[in-house]
């Protein structure tokens, strides 16, 4: 068991432990220790929210006191750091994010030479020296901090060099939401530059606003503009740039699983695909059968694009993600990337010259509804009575045309509840049911943390 690592790197809210100025300088040295091993550069980026001017000092003068070089980037997506860590050849990305979470919280991800987040052994690795006495090296060996101006620009040149040679936008009008995020600077740049007509929003952070009623886990603001504009798709990004969700031309909004059903059956179309495609316990069943029926594979990881992207390398296929917008295509980059992803959906209404909702069809999801219980403390819906006779009881009315998943999220303190069925008004009831049972879980769990 790691004691700061999540699923996702470290996360919390910020001036409380760990996220603090004091356990970043720290993390720095830690790091620096750890990854000093195999190259001494390092490398730094964050996204928009205010707290990141902070840590980036703090863990820039962690990893210098530790022997390692930085290279500092400034705002970047989280994709965008995979990528510029190996061009740099550094040891080691860091990307300061709290991803999808208001401005009030921040985290920390980490980033292997390769582009890959980094193992379980590096995790516990740094977990080690975040327990041992800092010592600074001696003066000549300290570290040397860089910035590097041009990175934005290279990501960019990167992305648009994922898009075929040749292959215009020209004619297709997008609204882009950037959440006021990392992407601010750079996705509108790709989309417009490719030859697109391009109405950006979300486009102008001030560090408070980051992922404000906007971006892929809002996406209504990003909807309204779609149709007041009569643009031909829209592009809703997360605050650190990893997540996608589409919004087609009539206002419907378009989650993971339908932009994994479009590359998917683009890439089967073209005679590009190979294999089958990496979903989680989350997607829909809907997805699953839609494609059984096309002859693609499907199989299923847990819930966090590190585990999609373990489940693809075990497999050898490419392509993976999430409903919550995650998309990873292992043929172009290393890790989920929200403009890469929308740029293969993009090629897709190009080469087959069809609207978004087009390319959906066939696609005929399951009712699904998430719910979010937030929880004074995490725990293991799977090592409670009360909850799995809940979920006993759930399944019994679904009689075997659903599916009910109970979890504690990596990355904050709720218990998540899905339930998946063929009658909408049945999951509404069991969904909240079953929230009911977590929150009396949780309250109990309170009050015998108060007694003690």
């Amino acid at each position: 068991m790691r004691k700061y690592f999540g699923t996702d790197g470290i996360r919390g809210e910020v001036g409380k432990a760990p996220i603090t100025p004091e356990f970043m300088l720290k993390l720095g040295w830690a790091a620096g220790q750890v990854f000093k091993e195999h190259d001494k550069k390092i490398l730094i980026g964050k996204d928009t929210r205010i707290s990141g001017y902070m840590f980036e000092s703090a863990l820039e003068s962690g990893i210098v006191a530790a022997g390692a070089d930085v290279r500092l980037v400034g705002p970047m997506p989280t994709p965008a750091i995979a990528y510029l860590t190996r061009t740099f050849r550094a040891s080691a990305g860091i990307v300061i994010s709290a991803s999808h979470n208001p401005y009030t919280d921040n985290g920390i991800k980490f980033f292997s030479a390769q582009g890959g987040k980094i193992s379980d052994e590096l995790e516990e690795k740094i977990e080690y020296y975040l327990d041992q006495p800092m010592q600074v090296v001696e003066s000549g060996l300290i570290g040397r901090a860089k910035r590097i101006d041009d990175a934005a620009g290279r990501y960019i040149e990167y992305c648009k060099g994922t898009f075929p040679i040749g292959l215009q936008l020209s004619g297709l009008k997008i609204v882009v939401d950037c959440a006021d995020g990392a992407t601010y600077h750079v996705a509108p740049r790709v989309f417009s530059e490719l030859g697109a007509e391009v109405i950006a929003i979300g486009v102008n952070p001030d560090g408070l606003n980051i992922n404000e009623d906007s971006g892929a886990t809002k996406p209504e603001l990003l909807r309204k503009n779609v149709l007041a504009e009569e643009a031909d798709i829209g592009i809703a990004l997360d605050g650190d740039g990893d997540r996608l969700i589409l919004v087609d031309r009539f206002g419907k909004v378009c989650d993971g699983d339908d932009v994994l059903y479009i590359i998917a059956n683009h890439l089967m179309d073209t005679g590009r695909f190979n294999g089958g495609v990496v979903g989680t316990l989350m997607s829909n069943f809907g997805l699953e059968l839609a494609f059984s029926e096309n002859g693609i594979g499907f199989s299923r990881a847990k819930v966090g694009d590190r585990y999609v992207n373990e489940k693809l390398i075990q497999h050898g296929w490419v392509l993976g993600g999430e409903p919550s917008g995650h998309i990873v295509c292992r043929d172009i980059t290393t890790t989920g990337d929200g403009i890469i992803a929308a740029l293969q959906v993009l090629r897709a209404m190009i080469e087959e010259g069809k609207a978004l909702h087009e390319l959906l069809a066939g696609l005929i999801k399951f009712p699904q509804k998430l719910k979010n219980v937030r929880v004074a403390a995490r725990f293991a819906p799977a090592e409670e009575p009360a909850l799995q006779k809940a979920i006993a009881m759930a399944n019994e009315k679904l009689n075997g045309l659903g599916r009910v998943l109970l979890r504690a999220s990596g990355t904050e303190p709720l218990i998540r509840v899905m339930v998946e069925g063929r009658d909408q008004e049945m999951v509404d009831e069991l969904v909240d049911y079953l929230a009911a049972e977590v929150e009396s879980v949780a309250k109990q769990k309170s009050e015998q943390l108060a007694d003690s």
